[in-house]
């Protein structure tokens, strides 16, 4: 374990602290990881974002998606997008378009023509509640399209299997370590306790790398 922070158990807050943690270990010692594994709460578009374009860094992550629609009408998928235009295509043929600005929450919006839609035989199946379709794309889209192509290689399999060795660390901290209860008070506290504890565990670990081999007993042959 090179790095720990103490944060909150809040989506948010540890993606917060999973930056900082790289940041101080690529400063503290040269060192930045070719790729980080977690589960899909470190899939969000702004912190997939930050690993693909800022820090070059690969995400085994599950995308953070909610873009599927769950009752019957088409989803985003169902539409295709055309970098090099910049719009999207319904199943119909037609046309969503942007005006290229972001909104608060980091998307960027296509919007269809009200007189395409109105006329369209799969308005009941695409928007039939509104008078347009309205797609909204992420700014850090193309690091989800990273994420998504990294999912269906043998790397991003093998770090799934490379993932529950590191749960199995944290299982030995609650367990033999008894990390599953904090006994110091404050998000201080907590930071001392986990600093403690990883230290413990390096130490745990580098003896037994660091220990020879005790030499095997030559089998007597009778």
């Amino acid at each position: 374990m090179l790095d720990v922070e103490a944060t909150p158990a809040h989506r948010t807050k540890e993606v917060d602290a999973t930056k900082k943690m790289i940041e101080r270990v690529e400063e503290r010692f040269d060192v930045k990881p070719k790729h980080l594994i977690g589960d899909m709460a470190y899939g969000a578009a702004p912190l997939l974002g930050w690993l693909v374009e800022d820090k070059q860094i690969q995400p085994h992550v599950p995308v953070w998606d909610k873009a599927e629609r769950q009752d019957g009408t088409l989803s985003r998928s169902d539409f295709q997008f055309d970098g090099e235009s910049d719009r999207y295509t319904c199943p119909a043929g037609k046309h969503l378009h942007t005006t290229g600005r972001p909104t608060s929450d980091g998307t960027i919006l296509y919007r269809s023509k009200n007189l395409e839609c109105a006329s369209c035989p799969l308005k009941p199946q695409c928007c039939p509640n509104t008078p347009q379709r309205k797609i909204a794309r992420s700014i850090h889209e193309a690091s989800r399209d990273v994420a998504r192509t990294l999912a269906n290689t043998e790397a991003y399999r093998q770090s799934r299997r490379d993932r529950k060795k590191v749960e199995m660390l944290f299982a030995h901290l609650k367990r033999i370590l008894k990390l599953d209860r904090l006994r110091l008070r404050g998000r201080s506290g907590a930071q001392d306790e986990f600093l403690l504890a990883a230290t413990a565990q390096n130490l745990r670990r580098m003896a037994r790398w660091l220990t020879p081999e005790a030499p095997q007993m030559a089998q007597m042959v009778t």
